[in-house]
């Protein structure tokens, strides 16, 4: 029997926990595996208000954070790539996939999960990691039964989208949701690892608004699903699918 595992792959520490942290806490409560893959450490991203740090320290200390946010979230400690932070769509991609699909190799994941293509900011750096990780998916199939099952992007659903009025945010039609999972159980695991990035709070506005405006977009997490062409539909549920929120 195959051990459930999770693979993340995302662009900068703190992307695993605004949009996705509960999902995470709660597969490690259950016994998944997870395993965060950061391809930079953040350098570009701000020192705080007032400043916690001059520039230079910024990578390591966001490192630190990234660190803590998954020891807050009960998960493995990241694997960190050294790619520079603003300059991801520059990469070479092929080259970029290539370390993806090493790590792929080396965690064995049964499951994916990144950005979606349009990084649902648009953020470029998000867009290369989303492309990268589709590539390496698809590479990963010659690995046989050791290949991910399933590949899956964040999302927002346009019904969380308008009535938070997150216009700025590429928000999913809600009947392309896959998967909706209630992260009320690990809320305050979510809240400690978002916590945890205190060189980034200044650049949340929802960590300012009211808690049930918090709880709206923060607790309830959404994903899209990518199954690998090949995988039988009937029969298999994978690690994430066990958390649907009905």
């Amino acid at each position: 029997m195959v051990e459930p595992s999770l693979l993340t792959v995302f662009a900068h520490p703190d992307d695993e926990a605004f949009r996705c942290g509960g999902t995470l806490a709660l597969l490690a409560r259950r016994g998944v595996r997870v395993q965060i893959l950061t391809a930079t450490r953040g350098q570009a991203g701000s020192c705080g208000d007032p400043p916690l740090c001059t520039p230079a320290e910024l990578p390591l200390v966001r490192e630190r954070e990234l660190r803590c946010a998954c020891a807050a979230l009960g998960i493995a400690p990241p694997i960190l790539l050294d790619y520079s932070d603003g300059a991801l769509a520059d990469v070479d991609e092929a080259a970029a996939a290539a370390q993806v699909l090493a790590v792929i190799e080396q965690v064995r994941p049964t499951v994916l999960l990144t950005w979606p293509a349009d990084g649902l900011s648009g953020h470029p750096d998000h867009c290369a990691v989303s492309r990268w990780t589709a590539r390496a998916f698809d590479q990963a199939a010659s690995l046989g039964a050791d290949a991910p099952r399933a590949l899956y992007h964040l999302a927002v659903p346009l019904s969380v989208a308008g009535t938070l009025g997150l216009t700025q945010l590429h928000a999913a039609p809600d009947e392309q949701i896959s998967l909706a999972v209630n992260v009320a159980a690990v809320w305050e695991r979510k809240l400690a690892a978002i916590g945890c990035h205190r060189t980034q709070l200044g650049g949340s506005p929802i960590l300012a608004a009211p808690v049930a405006r918090q709880r709206l977009f923060l607790g309830m997490e959404h994903f899209i699903r990518a199954p690998r062409a090949g995988t039988p539909a009937a029969g298999y549920r994978d690690c994430m699918q066990e958390l649907e929120a009905h």
